[in-house]
């Protein structure tokens, strides 16, 4: 049920005010929902696309890691520990929304171990494993993205439900009862006008009646 207001017509102007900028808002977010749908399945193709790439990328890494141990033995593979990977973050404002992008540092080619002693096989694996852990950055990037996006389109919807559904409606309803209760007092105005007109009028009659009868008297009629 909507809020009791104030009846007046200060009131009726700032509800009016009230749902002209309640649809403009309406409109807005539509707008702003609009183009973050069409920026997430833009990003779903990038997602698939970087999924694949994840898998080829898994597919390559193992084989070439198996390929590594059976030429220069798994203690020999084994005994290489690589240095992490340190992912770059940015925010940036999509929509006025915040959202993070993750990459990784441009890879020089060189390897985070001494090439010295090691075996073409276990070189090759180290460059595929360079190369997954590339395609697992660009999996988090899109995902991420992905679920920022969502998440914003969600809550950009429930604010449009929540506007269109009940706030306009309410404030709709407002307008009514202090539409309905200004013409109701116009009319009763009116009506009580109405009757001390009719009362005026009715008494100057009666004066007028008087004077006329004190005249008749007065000649001897």
């Amino acid at each position: 049920m909507a809020e009791q207001v104030s009846p007046t017509r200060s009131t009726l102007l700032a509800k009016r005010d009230q749902k002209r900028l309640a649809l403009q808002g309406v409109e807005l977010l539509k707008n702003k929902r609009d183009a973050l749908i069409g920026e997430f399945f833009a990003l779903v193709q990038d997602s698939l696309k970087a999924r694949e790439a994840l898998n080829n990328a898994a597919k390559d890494a193992y084989f070439s890691l198996l390929i590594a141990k059976a030429f220069d033995t798994p203690e020999a593979v084994e005994s290489l520990s690589g240095t992490p990977i340190e992912v770059q973050m940015q925010i940036e404002s999509l929509y006025g929304v915040k959202v993070p992008r993750i990459t990784a540092p441009a890879s020089s080619g060189s390897l985070s171990f001494s090439p010295i002693g090691v075996g073409a096989k276990t070189l090759e694996a180290a460059t595929a494993f360079r190369a997954l852990a590339e395609a697992i950055i660009a999996v988090a990037n899109t995902e991420n993205r992905l679920r920022k996006i969502g998440e914003e389109i969600k809550k950009t919807n429930r604010r449009v439900n929540a506007l269109e559904q009940i706030s306009i409606p309410e404030i709709n309803e407002q307008i009514k009862f202090v539409t309905d209760t200004l013409d109701q007092r116009a009319l009763e105005e009116v009506t009580t006008l109405k009757r001390i007109k009719a009362a005026i009028l009715r008494r100057e009659a009666e004066e007028t009646g008087e004077v006329s009868a004190h005249i008749e008297k007065g000649a001897g009629l």
